[in-house]
C-alpha cells in the first residue's frame, strides 16, 4: 500500500509515461472513425467509457464519437439519397418499351 502523502519515485528519462484506460483505443477508435464510421463510434464510445470510470479525459474519443456520430449520419443520407434515385429510376423502366431510348 502506497501512501498518498509520499511522492513516487521519478521514472526514468526513457521510460514511457503511465498511460490512463482507454487511451489507445481512444486513438484507434479515432483512427477508425475515418475508415469505418459505425466502428468508429463503437471503438470510441468504448474507450470514452473505460477512462471516465477510471477519472480521466480522453479528447481521441471523444473526437471520435463525435466524427463517428456525424460520418454515420451522413453515411445513412447517402444511402437514402441513393435508395430514391434508383426507385425514381427503376419507376421509368415500365413506361420505355423495349427497344426505345428517348433522350
Amino acid at each position: 500500500m502506497t501512501d498518498p502523502n509520499v511522492p513516487s519515485a521519478p521514472q526514468p528519462a526513457g521510460a514511457p509515461a503511465a498511460s490512463y484506460p482507454g487511451k489507445t483505443l481512444g486513438i484507434v477508435g479515432l483512427v477508425l472513425s475515418f475508415l469505418v464510421a459505425i466502428a468508429g463510434l463503437i471503438v470510441s464510445a468504448i474507450a470514452l467509457s473505460q477512462s471516465k470510470k477510471a477519472g480521466y479525459k480522453n479528447t481521441p474519443a471523444l473526437v471520435g464519437l463525435i466524427l463517428g456520430i456525424v460520418f454515420s449520419v451522413l453515411w445513412i443520407i447517402f444511402w437514402v439519397f441513393w435508395g430514391a434515385l434508383f426507385a425514381a429510376i427503376v419507376s421509368n423502366c415500365p413506361e420505355v418499351a423495349p427497344g426505345q431510348y428517348v433522350c
